[in-house]
């Protein structure tokens, strides 16, 4: 069972401007559905983060909130995605969809790996928190010469996201050429420890420090954790030559998106295996 389990209405902020309704959905609530976003946490203190986020983003849209620290001690301490985890995160997104989710996003870099293999056997779009940033990425890099900076505070973290990086900037563009992208990915040594210990100050300043090393020889720099968003809020315009990506924001906007289709569709119009036979697939 989850470690902490939350429920939270997205109501927009009076100071948020107007966010379209998501179409069919509209009309779903008055019906008596409620469009409905989980979210899927390994680390408490994000919740907050993407609570203003979908209540600015998904005004009509219900959240609940599924947090599991131990997914991501775990993965730190064994320096990879376990198969176990893997299940473990199967399992929790076979909750939310019978808890109602229409889609789930999962918060972590650390284990997407485990999301896209999950993703076959769910009945939901499951979203992957870094999957919009580096496509934006991959975007500008083909606009540029083709680098991509990738920064991360754990190692567990930044190879995901550099593997995805990669895999994405290997297919071909819309004109059907692939160009080439270099990927330059650098951990910040001594951040994730700074932060653990509740010296955000430490941790900020390491990672604007490396920021701006990998910045100097990159088209775009991707922020690999959301917990390093932080630091993109708090950089003064123009302190860095190129544009600093971090996927809290970004992978919101998809889940919009991603609701707003199923509003136009219907939810549950495509049929797939429920995400629990995934546990029985990885056993």
């Amino acid at each position: 069972m989850p470690a902490a389990v939350g429920s939270t209405l997205g109501n927009e902020r009076a100071a948020a401007p107007a966010s379209p309704r998501f179409g069919a959905f509209a009309g779903a609530r008055e019906n008596g559905h409620v469009p409905t976003l989980a979210l899927i946490h390994t680390v408490a203190s994000l919740v907050p983060v993407f609570d203003r986020l979908t209540s600015e983003l998904l005004p009509d849209v219900d959240t609940f909130n599924i947090v599991d620290e131990s997914l991501l001690r775990t993965t730190v301490r064994e320096g990879r995605l376990t198969p176990t985890t893997a299940r473990r995160l199967a399992a929790y997104v076979a909750s939310a969809e019978a808890a109602g989710a229409d889609a789930v996003l999962v918060t972590c870099s650390s284990v997407g790996a485990a999301v896209e293999a999950t993703r076959p056997f769910a009945s939901v779009p499951l979203l992957r928190i870094d999957e919009a940033m580096v496509d934006e990425a991959v975007a500008i890099a083909r606009r540029g010469d083709g680098r991509i900076g990738v920064l991360a505070t754990l190692r567990s973290t930044l190879e995901p996201t550099a593997d995805l990086v990669r895999r994405r900037a290997a297919e071909p563009a819309s004109d059907g050429v692939t160009p080439d992208i270099r990927v330059t990915a650098r951990v910040c040594e001594g951040a994730f420890d700074a932060l653990k210990r509740g010296d955000g100050a430490t941790h900020d300043r390491l990672v604007v420090e490396c920021l701006a090393a990998v910045a100097a020889d990159a088209d775009v720099v991707l922020l690999a954790q959301a917990s390093m968003a932080r630091v993109v809020d708090a950089l003064p315009p123009g302190s860095v030559p190129v544009p600093v990506l971090s996927s809290p924001r970004l992978a919101v906007e998809r889940a919009a998106e991603t609701m707003r289709g199923l509003g136009e569709s219907g939810p549950g119009d495509e049929a797939r295996l429920p995400a629990s036979a995934a546990m029985e697939a990885g056993s």
